[in-house]
């Protein structure tokens, strides 16, 4: 029997239209992020995220640039949705993120070409658990960011001082949903959570203690990606702390907090080879 995503088997039995309309919902007074800004979207008012009942979207396409499971041989598909609900100073995509760069569409636009791939959720890992809850079944695979441990920095880095409870509540409950990431016989994702950790200078992402929790509170066997390509953009020169580069070393002893934690699926790093040259 041919597999489908599993989002086919909700529009087959009309529980994905159900979904749709109580999302619809949330938008009246809108709680679908952490913020719940109460601003009625439908009516085209505006919140932190600047978003209307209309999505916006900066451009689409295969995208070579995503770990491997994702963008195999031919890129993945992808969709970069316009604007955010986190206000991080360091965004490297920022003209998207906070300047809006991006086409208004319709959902019959954005539904005009359809598909039968596992549907990836790419996002900053602050989401709301009712709006995660209307998700179950829908999304194949989840791709969140785990920012920051630290509240204060998050407060002052992305204007979310309760980011790192609700990433790590939100984590929790994408991988009850999709477990570990599963590939076909071709490496390719088919189903679960990869997860993505930006190191910053100084340590201010707390890698020691994301990858701890990741290991031991949800499975040694998530598939993480510890990235190394921070650099200061937006307003970062506004922050002596993250004004500058990261350093070759700092990347190094993050990856080495994150097999020590007991991590086992790093993307892009061997492990014999790295233990050798490094611990």
């Amino acid at each position: 029997m041919k597999s489908y995503p599993s989002y086919f088997s909700l529009a087959e039995n009309g529980e994905l239209k159900h979904r749709v309309e109580k999302a619809y919902e949330l938008l009246k007074s809108c709680r679908l992020c952490p913020r719940k800004c109460g601003k009625n979207r439908t009516k085209g008012e505006k919140g932190f995220c600047k978003t209307g009942l209309q999505a916006v979207v900066s451009s689409h396409g295969p995208h070579f640039g995503e770990e491997r499971p994702l963008s195999g041989r031919h890129g993945s598909g992808t969709i970069f949705f316009t604007y955010c609900n986190l206000g991080c100073v360091f965004c490297q995509n920022y003209e998207i993120s906070h300047l809006g760069m991006g086409e208004m569409v319709t959902p019959e636009k954005l539904a005009a070409e359809g598909f039968s791939l596992p549907l990836v959720y790419n996002c900053g890992g602050y989401e709301s658990m009712e709006t995660l809850k209307l998700l179950d079944g829908i999304v194949d695979i989840y791709m969140p960011d785990f920012k920051f441990w630290d509240e204060k920095t998050s407060e002052r880095l992305a204007s979310a001082p309760d980011y790192p409870q609700v990433a790590r509540e939100a984590i929790r409950e994408m991988y009850r949903q999709v477990g570990d990431l599963t590939t076909n016989g071709a490496e390719i994702a088919k189903r679960g959570i990869l997860v993505r950790h930006l190191v910053l200078p100084s340590g201010l992402a707390g890698t020691g203690r994301v990858a701890g929790f990741l290991s031991r509170e949800i499975s040694s066997n998530t598939y993480v990606n510890v990235m190394d390509q921070y650099r200061p953009c937006y307003r970062a020169d506004r922050y002596p702390e993250i004004s500058r580069p990261l350093r070759e070393r700092e990347f190094a002893d993050a990856v080495e907090l994150a097999v020590n934690a007991g991590l086992c699926r790093l993307d892009q790093v061997e492990f014999p080879r790295y233990r050798m040259v490094h611990l």
